[in-house]
């Protein structure tokens, strides 16, 4: 297989999306909803808009299966993640402006602001997608070190590893991480 090659299943439901298959939709459904939806609400924090653009993701994949170029899109998850936060960003924007014209327009203060609350939106849902992506002995790591506050030697206890593997467990996470604040913010519609 080639290095840009996408993984057998993600070629198998890209072309059965195309041939129009329904039990291809319910299975990529069943697969990345519980993705969509938590993403989507993440950036929206708002249930009835979480499901609306659930909804909205899983229609513009059907409808456009030959969008996913897996070269540059990466996995079909990491395109549906994608897909999920640029629709989200979308609509934050536009109940943001509906908001500031009900208020009377909004001053370059608003603006601003909407756009720190969409940039902190996305990178919050980008690192929720990078912790959840990642591989399990990284994940472990970082939830031992960052959510029951041990430092790397009790990692290294819990997990059952060297004290240099779990330094290098922790160090990795992190730089995945990290990866959420620099990504570039798309906020363009499906």
């Amino acid at each position: 297989m080639a290095k840009d090659a996408p993984p057998r299943w993600d070629r198998r439901m890209q072309q059965r999306l195309s041939r129009g298959e329904e039990a291809a939709l319910g299975e990529l459904y069943d697969r990345f909803a519980s993705l969509v939806h938590s993403t989507a609400h993440r950036v929206l924090d708002d249930e009835e808009a979480a499901d609306r653009v659930t909804r909205e993701v899983f229609g513009y994949v059907w409808e456009n299966p030959d969008a996913y170029e897996p070269r540059r899109d990466g996995s079909m998850r990491s395109w549906m993640a994608k897909l999920t936060r640029r629709q989200a960003v979308h609509r934050l924007r536009q109940a943001e402006t509906r908001a500031q014209r009900e208020r009377g327009g909004g001053s370059a203060e608003d603006a601003e602001a909407l756009e720190q609350r969409v940039h902190r939106a996305s990178v919050a849902a980008r690192a929720d997608f990078i912790v959840r992506s990642m591989p399990v002995p990284l994940r472990a790591a970082l939830e031992s070190a960052y959510f029951q506050r041990r430092d790397y030697r009790q990692t290294a206890a819990e997990l059952g590893v060297t004290e240099d593997e779990a330094r290098r467990r922790l160090r990795l996470g992190l730089q995945l991480l990290a990866s959420a604040q620099t990504a570039p913010l798309d906020g363009r519609a499906l």
